[in-house]
């Protein structure tokens, strides 16, 4: 039988945020200053004020957008074109992943990140793969002013394919995008 350890623990949390624990895992019952005594062993990095990464958990392609929400703080979330690009829709691409937050964002945050803050309808946010984010269809009707209409009715369509968008929901972006 394996011993329940900090370690352990933590390593199990991180597979669920690609790899990444922060000070806040309150649920884990972890004293935060066993994570730099942690660190200080092996295999786990410092990112950032209270957040850390396990260095043997493998890296994808969603792991930045992990990190992006992680370094906001509690209750932040993807939002406007970071969502379209977490689903690569609407040929999004930005140059900041935008994280939202109904606080004020205490912590610093690199260049790659863009803090906005705002009140979201808790019905238009969700969890995509683990990470905290609205919902498409509210990304798509923030991005009506930032992305080509052509490619926002055509994301419409990839949505609705992918399973991401709800029959219902359909009609109501393409009237806020302007669908004519």
């Amino acid at each position: 039988m394996l011993v329940d350890t900090y370690r352990r623990r933590l390593a199990a949390h991180a597979v669920d945020q690609y790899g990444y624990v922060t000070t806040r895992d309150a649920e884990l019952e972890i004293p935060p200053v066993e994570l730099p005594k942690l660190a200080a062993t092996g295999g786990l990095s410092h990112v950032a004020y209270g957040l850390w990464r396990f260095d043997n958990q493998p890296r994808t392609d969603r792991d930045q957008f992990m990190e992006a929400v992680l370094r906001v703080g509690a209750g932040a979330y993807l939002t406007h074109d970071a969502v379209l690009a977490f689903h690569e829709l609407a040929q999004a691409n930005p140059r900041r992943i935008r994280v939202g937050t109904p606080h004020r964002a205490r912590a610093r945050v690199p260049d790659f990140v863009e803090v906005v803050r705002q009140q979201i309808d808790p019905a238009d946010l969700t969890v995509y793969e683990g990470v905290p984010s609205t919902t498409v269809a509210r990304a798509l009707i923030d991005c009506r002013d930032t992305i080509m209409r052509d490619r926002l009715f055509d994301a419409v369509t990839a949505a609705k394919k992918a399973g991401l968008l709800r029959t219902r929901e359909v009609q109501r972006v393409l009237d806020a995008i302007g669908h004519n």
